[in-house]
């Protein structure tokens, strides 16, 4: 501030209060305000302190002293916050003043004063004020501003921002306008407003935004989405080094929040609004998109247009992603019934209506053009960017299907319509291309019969759930068979999915009555089993998790415990866990460390079994399968490079397998593992250590020093004191479990080759004699033992135990000391023990 400027406010105006919390002070800066109208370089710097100081008083005295905002609306001070933004120096100025009404609304608390700022339109001037966005600083202010008070919005306080007498809304107006801004950040925010005012439940401001921004917001917004996720198809074909991911991985990010932004705004159930939504999906993103590229272009369409095509293993990521997050019944049910029920004639009929449409085209206006027209609802039949209905059945198409029965009313002959042409009815929730809940019991009883003839004829009729089916072929890798198996889990997982849609080709998922199971998709399920123990096997672990899930879900009754499986389709499977049996006998004669590792892989599956919906998330699945380790990709997640890998991969197939034969059989698990946990020693446990033999030593950790007796166990690391009750006996006062040597293991729980006679087969399997030598002894400890540099008498002993998470990295030692012997031989032969309990 300078001399001149300080001068002034001092003999010209009142003297600055000397407490900042108060009325008295907010006049002292209202006389600063009113002195101070034209922004100059001499001044800029006191009005932008001014502001800030305002934003105090005002939060001091909504909290204290309500006479503060009576004197602040009195005085009309937000007036002069207008007055300086539209100035030549108001750069500053504007950047203050976003900042101090965010900070302002952020931390009010009371309405009255919330009202009180709202009142006399201030706040809507300040928003339609035109900013320079080209500035990164004032578009970050301006943003969080209307997210601020889009937070603030209920039934009443949505009334200082809506005017329906005028037909205004220039909240949310203004604020979609940034839906596709480069920055996340502002994309974030704007979503964010845009659910904070769906959600609020003002029939009025619906119907203001049905009739002015529904169709022309959703329709750009899909158009954003659909060019984001052709480019992120172009951004992983031309990008297949897995350690360049980084991009990918921002691809990926950015899908998922599309989706889960979709979701939240089904979720809100604004019947209206979900009807223009579901249309726009459907029509430019969905169908034309997702759908279409499940099968060769030239096959059906007339669709020509490279930039439209994604590749398969792409739509089949997107569509498994898609059917996981999105829960809105009309779409997800739309979507499952084109997919698996569409027939040949449907398929050329929608393909040719997309072909001849502007589905492909770009929106012709842009939103902001859009949303200035102020006859946008007059001409909205007439407008350029509204969709026209899809109806397949209409003209030529209509008299292919019209000598069919009224059946099929699904995707094999449904038409695709609009709510554009009925927007304001609230309570037409029910999709116009869905009929499944309209069957009569005739037509469900043929339905039935349909189910059980369900054969390949019946396949090649409906061209995208072969093109699903074929998807699963691993004959070179398993990429595309991953994202097939994930769309078909979360497809009939969807709880928004008809069973009547599953059960038409076979997907007994959600069924009691599983005899009329899908026999050519549990062909190809156990061909899938049949190739991941082959020698040289491209499966990779999560693959066959995924296909046995599938499987067991589709022949299985959870409830029951009954299974449906055809003795031919589980005599494959037995022949599966025989071939994956032999497998591991094999690994089990060529590692030395194969206990070791049997013990970590059951643990590992254990403690973390594989979840979906985190692969689905993760940007390595989207690369060809990776062999290397160097890659960083997880171990289930590529294939196995070199021995030891390969036998750690055997371990898991044959876990998996063995599960999988004994649950069909309702046989429970009774030999794995082996050695129970209550079976083992455990802390303040009394032991008789007359046979034991035992060394004496002095355990030093940090300033405590405590004399123990380390007792010399090939299983278990164990520190005992004397029980001075009972002579020869100790109480344990430390355990747990080392690597252990499998010789010592065998010699002291008694592991014997155990042959039994498994089930017989249908006909032609004789008695499977299964080499039981697999042993889990808990969780493995890692034991380290370093002699001491000053000391031969001594040891240094860090115990670590693995953390159950995989995902983290740290890993503090549950014991680190010193261990003191008697002696040095008395040292050297605790070092000898411990060295023996770690290694074979």
């Amino acid at each position: 501030m300078s001399v001149f400027t300080r001068a002034k406010n001092g003999l010209f105006g009142q003297t600055k209060p000397r407490n900042p919390h108060s009325i008295e002070n907010l006049k002292y800066l209202c006389g600063v305000l009113n002195r101070n109208p034209i922004v100059s370089d001499a001044n800029r710097d006191l009005l932008i302190e001014t502001l800030r100081f305002i934003s105090e008083i005002l939060i001091w005295g909504d909290q204290n002293d309500s006479s503060v905002f009576d004197y602040f609306l009195e005085r009309g001070m937000l007036t002069y916050f207008l007055n300086y933004m539209r100035q030549k120096h108001g750069r500053y100025i504007c950047v203050q003043v976003l900042q101090t009404l965010n900070i302002l609304f952020e931390n009010i608390r009371h309405e009255t004063s919330l009202y009180y700022l709202l009142s006399n339109n201030h706040i809507n001037n300040i928003i339609v004020h035109k900013f320079d966005f080209n500035d990164e600083e004032i578009t970050a202010y301006y943003i969080s501003f209307l997210k601020t008070l889009s937070l603030k919005l209920n039934t009443q306080s949505i009334n200082f921002f809506y005017n329906e007498r005028n037909h205004d809304f220039p909240l949310y107006v203004e604020a979609i306008k940034f839906f596709n801004h480069p920055e996340t950040m502002v994309r974030i925010a704007v979503r964010t407003l845009t659910l904070n005012i769906y959600k609020v439940p003002d029939p009025a401001m619906h119907r203001f935004i049905l009739d002015r921004t529904a169709t022309e917001y959703f329709s750009n917004l899909v158009w954003f989405i659909r060019t984001h996720i052709l480019d992120f198809d172009r951004l992983i074909r031309n990008n297949q080094d897995i350690n360049n991911r980084g991009r990918v991985t921002c691809g990926l990010e950015e899908y998922l929040d599309h989706i889960h932004y979709l979701q939240d705004i089904f979720l809100l159930n604004v019947d209206s609004l979900n009807n223009v939504l579901k249309d726009q999906l459907m029509n430019r993103l969905l169908i034309p998109v997702y759908v279409f590229s499940l099968i060769k272009r030239d096959k059906f369409s007339r669709i020509t247009d490279p930039r439209t095509k994604l590749d398969q293993s792409s739509a089949l990521f997107l569509l498994a992603e898609f059917f996981l997050v999105t829960r809105y019944l009309p779409v997800i049910e739309e979507l499952a019934d084109i997919i698996l029920s569409a027939n040949i004639e449907t398929v050329e009929a929608v393909q040719r209506r997309y072909g001849e449409q502007i589905s492909y085209s770009l929106p012709p206006t842009s939103l902001d053009i859009c949303l200035a027209k102020p006859d946008t609802l007059t001409n909205k039949n007439n407008s350029e960017i509204s969709l026209n209905a899809l109806d397949i059945n209409n003209g030529a198409s209509r008299h292919h299907h019209g000598h069919e029965p009224n059946r099929t009313r699904s995707a094999s002959s449904s038409p695709i319509s609009f709510a554009t042409h009925h927007p304001l009815n609230e309570s037409s929730t029910k999709s116009t291309s869905l009929y499944i809940s309209n069957w009569t019991d005739d037509e469900k009883t043929k339905l039935h019969i349909d189910q059980l003839k369900f054969n390949e004829a019946d396949l090649a009729k409906r061209p995208y759930f072969e093109a699903l089916i074929q998807a699963l072929d691993c004959t070179e890798n398993d990429q595309k068979c991953f994202y097939a198996l994930s769309v078909l889990l979360t497809m009939t997982m969807n709880p928004s999915v008809d069973t009547g849609i599953l059960e038409s080709v076979g997907l007994t998922v959600k069924c009691s009555n599983k005899t009329f199971y899908n026999t050519i998709l549990v062909d190809q399920l156990c061909e899938i089993l049949s190739l991941s123990v082959s020698p040289d096997s491209k499966i990779r672990l999560v693959t066959m998790n995924l296909a046995i899930n599938l499987l067991k879900k589709l022949v299985y009754d959870e409830e029951e415990k009954v299974s449906y499986l055809s003795d031919h389709h589980l005599a494959r499977i037995e022949g599966v866990h025989e071939q994956s049996t032999e497998d591991l006998r094999r690994h089990y004669r060529q590692q030395e460390m194969f206990l070791d590792m049997f013990e970590d892989e059951y643990r590992q599956m254990e403690l973390n079994p594989i979840r979906l919906e985190y692969l689905l998330k993760d940007p390595c699945m989207l690369y060809p399968p990776t062999t290397t380790p160097l890659s960083g990709v997880e171990f289930i997640k590529r294939l196995p490079s070199g021995d030891i890998e390969r036998a750690r991969r055997s371990i898991r197939m044959f876990f998996l397998i063995r599960g999988l034969s004994l649950g069909l059989r309702s046989v429970t698990e009774t030999e794995v593992p082996l050695t129970k946990a209550e079976n083992l020693v455990k802390e303040n446990d009394k032991l008789d250590l007359n046979n034991s033999d035992l060394i004496a030593c002095t355990v030093l950790m940090k300033e405590k020093k405590d004399r123990r007796f380390l007792v010399t166990d090939p299983m278990q690391f164990i520190l005992i004191e004397p029980d001075v009750k009972r002579l020869g006996w100790g109480i344990v006062k430390f355990c747990d479990l080392m690597q252990n040597d499998y010789k010592y293991l065998a010699a002291r729980l008694r592991v014997t080759v155990t042959y039994i006679n498994d089930m017989t087969v249908g006909k032609g399997i004789g008695d499977l004699k299964l080499l039981l030598f697999l042993v889990y002894f808990g969780t493995e400890i890692d034991v380290k033992v370093a002699n001491d540099k000053e000391d031969t008498r001594s040891l240094h002993i860090t115990i670590h135990k693995p953390v159950n998470n995989t995902y983290v990295k740290s890993n503090p030692p549950i014991l680190n000391a010193k261990f003191t012997f008697d002696d040095h031989i008395r040292c050297m032969t605790a070092k000898q023990n411990l060295s023996k309990g770690r290694l074979r």
